[in-house]
This record gives structure tokens, C-alpha cells and sequence, in this order.
């Protein structure tokens, strides 16, 4: 993805953005069904809204296009999640998530409430108001957030593994969800988790 990157100070001349489907004509041509029917709302309400750039077209700029947004839809498909909500992260466009029974990865890395903003699925035909009602300052703040490169660091893989990226988010997750002696967590002022400490018999092979 970095061979996408553009200057950060491009400026963000798109309010809504989001490319995808909005029917699935194959398995549900009438749209009721297909992201319970929120996708299909979308585009009925606002495929004419000179603030909303969407379409099922997916340009070869879509990342870059990402970056000139403010706001990128990231509605349910036929699952809550969406790989839409990785790529604002990383874009820097505020997620719109669209899904009322998501779970959210990460939370302790990534403060979902204050970067993203949540519409209820049968809120989707009040989009326009709901988006351009949230103060510049609020909007201000949170591409602030999604600045900081911890954020984008939680949602990736590299390779090699580094402190912070999606692996050790998930190794975090894991941890929490076992019991374990007090050794194991961070103790005041330590910043990283030495995964190799303890006693060896909770190094197991795997």
C-alpha cells in the first residue's frame, strides 16, 4: 500500500466516498436481503448527491482516492466486516461503519468511538445530515488520530513482525483471554511485552 501513498497534504475535496457493490443481483437481485438492505439504501438515497462520490466502479486511484477523502463508507456485505475499515485506518478517510452487530477488532489499540463515526443501518437514509452535521473541529480531531502512526502500525502485517503491528495485537488478544501469573504483564514503565519471559514451562510447542 505504500506505493500509493500521496503528499499528506493533498487536500480532501471528496466528502463521501465508497466504491462496491450495492445489489448482490446474483443471490439477491431485490437488494432486501444483501447487507440487510443498507448497501441498497445508499444508493438510492444518495447515487444523485454531489457529496457522495460511490459507484460499483473500482478505479485503479482507489487508494489515492481514499486519501482525498473525508469520509469512507464502510457499509455490512453479506458480513459485518469489511476490509474498508483497514484501509481508512491506513488512508486516513474516517470509516462511516454501517453494521449494528460488528465487533471491532483491537480496541485497546484503536479507539474505534473517536476515529470512526457509527450510523445505524436503518439510519443510512439520513446519511447527508448525520455526516454534515459533525463539527470541523470534531472531524479535525479524529483524522488526527487516524495520523498517528501507531494506528495504521495495529492494522498491519510486516514482515518481519514489529511491536505493535496486527500481529502483536492479536498475540495481546490471546494473552488477555488465558489466565496468568503477574509476571507476564507489563509492569510500570515497561512499554513492550518480552514474550520469552517466564517460567519455562509456559513456552510450549506448537
Amino acid at each position: 500500500m505504500h506505493a500509493h501513498l500521496i503528499p499528506p497534504d493533498t487536500p480532501r475535496s471528496i466528502f463521501v466516498y465508497f466504491r462496491g457493490l450495492f445489489y448482490d443481483v446474483g443471490n439477491d437481485p431485490e437488494g432486501g436481503y444483501y447487507a440487510r438492505g443498507a448497501r441498497a439504501s445508499v444508493w438510492e438515497n444518495f447515487k444523485d448527491n454531489p457529496l457522495f462520490n460511490i459507484s460499483t466502479e473500482h478505479p485503479t486511484t482507489y487508494y489515492e482516492d481514499m486519501q482525498r477523502a473525508v469520509f469512507c463508507l464502510c457499509p455490512l456485505g453479506w458480513a459485518p466486516w469489511s476490509p474498508r475499515l483497514v484501509e481508512g485506518v491506513i488512508f486516513g478517510c474516517i470509516p462511516v461503519i454501517i453494521a449494528d452487530d460488528i465487533v471491532l477488532p483491537f480496541a485497546d489499540a484503536i479507539p474505534w468511538e473517536e476515529i470512526g463515526v457509527f450510523v445505524a443501518e436503518e439510519d443510512v437514509p439520513k446519511l447527508d445530515t448525520i455526516l454534515t452535521s459533525i463539527p470541523p473541529e470534531v472531524i479535525l480531531r479524529k483524522q488526527r488520530l487516524l495520523a498517528n502512526p501507531s494506528m495504521k502500525q495495529a492494522m498491519l502485517f510486516p514482515q518481519p513482525a514489529q511491536p505493535g503491528d496486527a500481529f502483536h495485537q492479536i498475540l495481546n488478544g490471546l494473552a488477555r483471554k488465558l489466565p496468568h501469573d503477574k509476571s507476564v504483564y507489563l509492569k510500570p514503565g515497561q512499554k513492550i511485552l518480552n514474550w520469552t519471559e517466564g517460567p519455562v514451562g509456559d513456552l510450549k510447542p506448537w
